[in-house]
């Protein structure tokens, strides 16, 4: 299936048709299939992940449509626990996971679906062949190590835990992302940029990516993170990808992250 996957990217528009939710943090500009499509052949990759963003809340008639044209794609949807009942016909549509927020001092964003909610939903999910992604940051992993080992369903972490970059890797939240990680149960996404925005040196960031790499190199993922939301300067995404490809340094475990493993959990 193809020579490489962008495990998370976002699509947008055309507004006239895909209109976003009312009650909505913030409008992005459109960022259209066709230009994401030209992106990942730009960068050699033949396959893509979206991630429904929180600006379409719960209404997924782009993404179901994006994934209904495109075979090359899947899906992670957001839904609440009212949709329980609408699960099961989700993963011949494209969908392989419902995506959820819990953040240490902050509230979700408006359109997102919480902790509480993917707790009330794993069975659900591992009934309907669906698996979930949090995203969350180090600071609130320890709290819901234990919960998380005990459910009956795969987990994925975005943006490599929203590590601080300021406390290193031996930092205790960081720490427990290691653990998670180490378990096999959990996913990893190695996104690292949107963590080192403070820092003017991204290298900043590789002793954590492999730091990653040794803990379970057979539960981690690469993305994009395109149209890279509310970052200025936008980073290039070839950048990305030779900075992944810089610290991973092996060519075997680039082929493993980029290919394999994305087969293995969205095939």
């Amino acid at each position: 299936m193809g020579t490489g996957w962008d495990c998370h990217a976002h699509v947008f528009g055309p507004y006239d048709r895909y209109p976003l939710a009312q009650n909505r943090a913030y409008t992005p500009p459109e960022a259209l299939l066709s230009q994401y499509i030209e992106l990942i052949h730009g960068l050699g990759l033949s396959h893509g992940v979206l991630v429904q963003p929180s600006m379409y809340g719960q209404d997924h008639a782009l993404l179901l449509d994006v994934l209904a044209q495109t075979p090359a794609l899947r899906g992670v949807a957001v839904l609440g626990p009212e949709a329980i009942g609408t699960l099961k016909g989700l993963r011949q549509q494209g969908i392989r996971g419902l995506r959820y927020s819990h953040r240490s001092g902050t509230g979700n964003f408006v359109g997102s679906a919480s902790l509480d909610d993917m707790l009330h939903m794993a069975t659900a999910l591992a009934d309907a062949g669906l698996h979930a992604e949090l995203w969350t940051d180090c600071q609130a992993l320890a709290a819901i190590e234990k919960t998380w080992m005990a459910l009956p369903i795969p987990l994925v972490i975005d943006h490599m835990g929203g590590f601080d970059v300021k406390a290193g890797v031996g930092d205790p939240g960081f720490q427990c992302l290691l653990r998670l990680l180490e378990s096999g149960k959990v996913w990893v996404k190695l996104c690292a940029y949107r963590n080192l925005l403070s820092s003017s040196d991204w290298s900043a960031g590789k002793p954590f990516h492999q730091a990653l790499l040794r803990a379970n190199p057979d539960r981690l993922l690469w993305g994009t993170d395109w149209p890279h939301l509310r970052v200025n300067p936008v980073p290039a995404t070839q950048q990305l990808l030779s900075l992944f490809t810089e610290w991973t340094g092996d060519q075997a475990l680039i082929q493993k992250i980029l290919l394999d493993n994305p087969l293995a959990l969205y095939a």
